[in-house]
């Protein structure tokens, strides 16, 4: 990797750490405030541009600002104290590339420049958050949490369980996950549990040797070992039946595996990623998931709330996808008017992100270049649902689900909230707006 990187913060030593990191790969710049900063972009072709947010009284915003009016567009990196979340994903939608928080961890640094030099080179826009071609859109506060958690935990080895809704998006924390990390460069591997036979499942997963079963001609390697040194991902983990389960478990305890049929140990580096819609602890209570395997799934939780609990991400990703399918069809993106953004933003989306997409697929191609009008929506849409509601059938649903989850905890509200599995200030935002 050859390039130019510049690097803006107030502290020396924090300018001069990070020169001496990335050194041996790039031709370093350093600068100690905006000013200074400017006049090396003006003078210099910069490929990456690592800055601080504060620094003093000046911030790093204005460096990413004037970067981004630059013919070349460095790609910029905000660095930012844990707790400035919000005005970090700010940053982003104006145009940086990723951001860390402080104490900076270097291995993500080393990983997001990385990823940031292979992006220049193929020229590609930034997104917020972006992570090759997957993008996570949202400007909301529940969308922030997600984002910060990502950024804790993507560096680490440890097992991530990603709950939520169908639709919501659970694959591409998945992939954000993986591609913050430092496994980045390492496979990615995706499956479906419950796209997968019950008597195949574990042979997929495990792989199998010669004459393991019937019709098993050959050595077979299985996800696991095709995914070593990266991230496996097991969509729809709570499908998995009692036998493989109890593999996962011995995987997760020993860190290796055995084929079908084989005697061999496997000794393997592969981080596991899980993800589920259906409630695990309800799963366990019901004899048909191992607690134990629960508990060493779910280190890390981190929750994709519905698209009904962040209507504010709803315009941007609208226009997002509008524009991601037009350009995919050849065709104009069709023109979004204020009226129809308020009805679609009001509406609760019951498919989330998935819903979401298929409705932009279908008006990028079929109203190419043309206004939206309230009549070329689904009566769906219209339905007399206000902003924040959700419909009364579902509303009911969800009173039913939460005063249950009260109930097993004694009036516990943190703990009913672990119970459901969403972030503690969505259940008390969900609390008020029910009135329980």
């Amino acid at each position: 990797m050859q390039g130019l990187i510049l690097i803006v913060d107030d502290e020396k030593p924090t300018r001069e750490g990070l020169a001496q990191l990335f050194a041996d790969d790039f031709e370093v710049y350093t600068a100690s405030q905006p000013a200074e900063a400017f006049n090396l972009m003006a003078s210099e072709r910069f490929d990456i541009i690592i800055t601080d947010l504060r620094m003093g009284q000046q911030s790093g915003m204005s460096i990413i600002d004037k970067a981004l009016q630059l013919p070349y567009k460095p790609k910029c990196i905000m660095m930012t104290a844990y707790g400035s979340i919000e005005i970090a994903v700010e940053a982003m939608k104006h145009g940086a590339y990723d951001f860390v928080s402080k104490p900076v961890q270097l291995d993500r640094l080393e990983s997001i420049v990385k990823r940031a030099m292979l992006d220049k080179t193929e020229d590609l826009s930034p997104t917020p958050l972006q992570a090759n071609t997957v993008p996570m859109v949202g400007q909301s506060v529940e969308f922030a949490e997600v984002l910060d958690k990502i950024q804790r935990v993507a560096p680490a080895k440890t097992s991530v369980l990603i709950t939520g809704e169908t639709g919501t998006g659970k694959e591409l924390v998945a992939h954000q996950l993986h591609h913050l990390s430092p496994r980045s460069a390492q496979p990615f591997v995706p499956v479906h549990c419950a796209a997968l036979p019950d008597n195949l499942i574990e042979s997929e997963l495990f792989g199998h040797e010669r004459g393991a079963f019937t019709g098993a001609l050959q050595r077979h390697i299985g996800l696991f070992e095709s995914a070593n040194h990266g991230t496996l991902f097991l969509d729809e983990i709570g499908e998995i039946d009692a036998s493989t389960q109890v593999k996962l478990l011995r995987f997760l305890e020993t860190k290796s595996i055995e084929r079908l049929g084989g005697n061999q140990l496997i000794p393997l580096d592969v981080r596991l990623v899980c993800a589920t819609n259906r409630d695990l602890q309800a799963e366990v209570k019901a004899g048909r998931f191992r607690e134990d395997l629960l508990y060493r799934l779910n280190v890390v939780e981190i929750h994709m709330p519905p698209l009904r609990e962040r209507p504010s991400d709803v315009r941007l990703l609208l226009e997002y996808y509008l524009r991601f399918f037009a350009k995919e069809n050849g065709v104009r993106p069709p023109i979004l008017p204020e009226e129809v953004k308020s009805i679609l933003q009001n509406y609760i989306w019951p498919g989330n992100i998935r819903e979401l997409r298929n409705f932009a697929e279908n008006m990028a191609v079929m109203h190419s270049g043309k206004k939206i009008e309230t009549s070329d929506l689904d009566p769906k849409f219209l339905a007399p649902i206000g902003q924040g509601e959700v419909s009364p059938t579902l509303e009911k649903s969800e009173q039913a689900l939460i005063s249950e989850a009260l109930k097993k905890a004694n009036g516990n509200k943190s703990e009913a909230a672990r119970l459901l599995g969403i972030p503690r200030r969505t259940f008390y935002r969900k609390l008020e707006r029910l009135q329980l």
